[in-house]
């Protein structure tokens, strides 16, 4: 294992994108009759994540770097994403959270990149897929950067940085018993500090209610520019949430940056209850959106807030153009587009 080298640090997500590498959603024992569904959300984000000119169809936006199980996979996801020029990978996976399962990409001042990967274990040993430990390193190799690695379990989705060396996390997840037990709290956050640059670390309680993550921060609060974070906000008696929301909205007002400033909190509606077939609470975030390089996508679920919630994000993107798309399908696996997606710097 070795650590990155002085200077690497983990960007804001809205600094350039070289590509956003994504897995292609094959197994129809994990996605069961909703795969084509999964499938069609899967492309729609690709497309606004590309963005073609409507006009001409030049591409505007990131190149598409997708993993595929097989030759059969590969010709399914071509005849989806047609004009998208996506560049394919055989590499195997579990299934798509590639947030949580691919390298993060370092930047140094001098404008280089190198990837860095942790440990991945299954989300705390409760979903260990056959290749997703592996993914990380083998999308590193493929890239031919420098690469970094590091013997602690941390999965990309409960990080979340100012690219200014201020990270914001959960308790629920980090120190959870199932990632790192030999680990105290004051271990984990000099491991975080030594490994992705940060210099301050936030830490919020816990998550969304039958969050598979344990409380990953990517469905919880979100920057939007230095010194800037959106969450959320019940506004239905019916949100199993709501209290946790309100707990998080309250803590983030009494953070301050890596620089000692105070945060400025944005409040969104949450989607309010979302419910699957069997009438099962889903953890449905509207912060759980991807910064491509010329466009925000907003996760949408059918809620009566969706478009507000969309309304509200792109008043805080007004460089880029924000698009809201069903992440329902998706989210029946636990997740939606920031989940499945991993930007190169």
């Amino acid at each position: 294992m070795v650590p990155p080298a002085p200077g690497f640090y983990h960007p804001a997500e809205w600094q350039f994108h070289q590509a956003c590498w994504l897995a292609f959603p094959s197994h129809e024992e994990l996605w069961g009759q909703n795969l084509p569904l999964v499938q069609a959300e899967f492309a729609a984000l690709c497309q606004a994540i590309a963005f073609p000119d409507p006009i001409t169809g030049k591409l505007q936006g990131e190149r598409l770097k997708i993993l595929v199980l097989d030759a059969a996979g590969e010709l399914k996801a071509r005849e989806l994403l047609t004009g998208l020029e996506p560049e394919f990978y055989q590499i195997p996976f579990g299934d798509i959270w590639l947030r949580d399962t691919g390298p993060i990409f370092l930047v140094n001042p001098d404008g280089k990149t190198a990837t860095v990967r942790f440990r991945f274990n299954g989300w705390g040993e409760k979903y260990a897929l056959p290749g997703d430990a592996q993914v990380a390193e083998n999308i590193a190799q493929a890239v031919d950067l420098p690469q970094y690695s590091f013997p602690f379990v941390l999965e990309g989705g409960a990080i979340e940085t100012d690219g200014q060396g201020t990270c914001l996390t959960t308790r629920q997840c980090l120190l959870n018993p199932n990632r790192n037990p030999h680990l105290t709290p004051s271990e984990i956050t000099a491991s975080l500090k030594a490994v992705l640059g940060y210099q301050q670390v936030l830490w919020l309680d816990q998550g969304l209610e039958n969050d598979h993550t344990d409380g990953h921060i990517d469905t919880l609060v979100r920057f939007v520019r230095p010194g800037v974070v959106v969450c959320m906000e019940s506004l239905t008696e019916e949100d199993v949430n709501a209290a946790t929301l309100k707990q998080i909205a309250e803590d983030l007002v009494t953070f301050t940056t890596a620089q000692g400033r105070p945060l400025e909190v944005v409040k969104i509606p949450s989607p309010g209850l979302v419910l699957d077939a069997e009438g099962t609470v889903m953890p449905a975030s509207y912060v759980n959106f991807y910064i491509a390089n010329q466009t925000v996508i907003v996760p949408t679920y059918g809620s009566e807030f969706d478009q507000p919630a969309v309304n509200a994000i792109a008043q805080l993107f007004p460089n880029r153009q924000t698009i809201g798309l069903s992440a329902k399908h998706i989210l029946f696996g636990g997740g939606a587009f920031h989940c499945i997606t991993q930007q190169q710097l």
